[in-house]
């Protein structure tokens, strides 16, 4: 696919995906008129990447932890700093954080929901006697 329909795909402006491609995130074929080709694979990387910066990750850090995300992982960090693993470490807790209140969130809509919903029964059944 050219670089216009996987920005449709992703919500990502093209601009946005060639940043991607500098920062060596994603990877576009060429073709012999010059214009991007990018495989299907790259609709859910660029997903994963928006996330991994929604989360605060740094791209230097994305381009790094990129190959944990393959199946079958391939992990290999030569150039692992303390910082950098310090830096995973504090993202990773704040994104459990994150996961939690989400997690919080959605069972107290649920409840609400559960509760409007036993309410709108009962209120049709008294209506129904009546």
């Amino acid at each position: 696919m050219r670089i216009g329909e996987l920005s449709e795909r992703t919500g990502t402006p093209r601009r946005l995906l060639r940043y991607y491609e500098e920062q060596g995130l994603i990877v576009a074929d060429r073709s012999a008129n010059g214009y991007r080709h990018y495989d299907e694979f790259f609709v859910d990387r660029v997903m994963q990447i928006r996330g991994l910066l929604d989360a605060g990750l740094p791209t230097r850090i994305i381009r790094q932890i990129l190959p944990c995300l393959d199946k079958p992982r391939i992990i290999h960090f030569p150039d692992a700093t303390p910082e950098m693993i310090a830096t995973l470490e504090h993202e990773r807790d704040r994104m459990t954080e994150r996961v939690n209140c989400l997690i919080r969130n959605r069972d107290a809509i649920a409840e609400y929901l559960d509760a409007v919903r036993t309410d709108d029964r009962s209120l049709e059944s008294v209506a129904a006697s009546s």
